[in-house]
């Protein structure tokens, strides 16, 4: 006969008891919504990323765009700089020229008061020699011829302003600075020149020779010979300041002469310019004074 009494000294016996199946349903779905979450979180991370790469690509382009607006507007504040200071060279020079032709109407007024002056006193000279005449009959003669040649002088020095061919010039320089302003106007074409009277040979200036042949430091005259065309021109005993005029070949259809300007003078020297039509060009051949010989320089 049994018992069910355990028997002194022996071990408890105890039943384990199985999971219940509730329990197992909710670790299994605690483990997928860990796993929905990381899934989850990882593909908003990823959809950052991709947003910030598309946000830098649109940053450095429109950075790109910027720096090419901006170097576009540095060229148009350049160019608007570069025709500022045309403008105001410009006016600059436009004003220098209107200076220069002020200058000349002013030493023109002063230069024809000047001859005006003379005039009257060779006039007034004439007049004292011809009283001298019924007293001195011997120097009548002599009194009068050089009456005459100072009035000639005088009417030669009136003519000056116009040129010695009766043709009216434009501005005339007075020194070398005047010389340079001429140039700049550009009306015409300008060659300067020092000539020496001990050159044997006619010094080229510009298309042109022209050789000195004598100084009178005392009345401020001088004497030239011009070469051009293959001949050669006198011109003698002319002032410092007058303008020397003659045609060359080919200058403007002759309605434009030539002009040589002295306006300095000393001893076996003369210095100044030639002024010729910008038609003119180096259209005009010359020749040595000699035939043979060549150019002094």
């Amino acid at each position: 006969m049994s018992s069910s009494s355990n028997a002194p000294g022996d071990a408890p016996v105890t039943e384990s008891a199985a999971l219940p199946r509730w329990v197992t349903v909710l670790f299994v779905a605690a483990f997928a919504l860990v796993g929905y979450l990381l899934y989850a979180n990882y593909a908003q991370r990823q959809a950052l990323r991709a947003s910030e790469e598309s946000a830098d690509r649109k940053t450095q382009a429109i950075a790109a765009e910027l720096d090419k607006t901006n170097a576009r507007v540095a060229d148009l504040k350049g160019e608007l700089d570069v025709t500022s200071q045309k403008l105001s060279l410009s006016q600059d020079e436009l004003a220098r020229a209107r200076g220069l032709a002020q200058t000349a109407r002013a030493e023109q007024q002063k230069s024809d008061a000047a001859l005006r002056q003379q005039i009257g006193a060779v006039e007034a000279d004439t007049t004292t020699k011809f009283g001298q005449v019924t007293t001195q009959l011997s120097g009548t003669q002599s009194d009068l011829s050089a009456t005459k040649a100072d009035l000639e002088a005088t009417k030669g020095k009136l003519q000056s302003t116009i040129g010695d061919l009766g043709v009216q010039s434009g501005l005339i320089a007075r020194n070398h600075d005047e010389v340079e302003e001429l140039k700049r106007l550009g009306e015409r074409d300008i060659f300067e020149f020092s000539l020496n009277r001990s050159a044997k040979n006619p010094d080229r200036v510009g298309p042109i020779q022209v050789q000195l042949r004598k100084v009178d430091t005392k009345h401020y005259r001088y004497t030239v010979n011009v070469v051009a065309d293959d001949k050669t021109i006198e011109k003698k005993d002319k002032t410092v300041g007058e303008p020397i005029q003659f045609y060359v070949g080919g200058s403007s259809g002759g309605r434009f002469p030539y002009e040589i300007v002295v306006f300095e003078l000393s001893k076996d020297q003369v210095k100044g310019y030639l002024s010729t039509p910008k038609t003119a060009g180096a259209a005009s051949s010359t020749a040595p004074a000699s035939g043979n010989n060549p150019p002094g320089h």
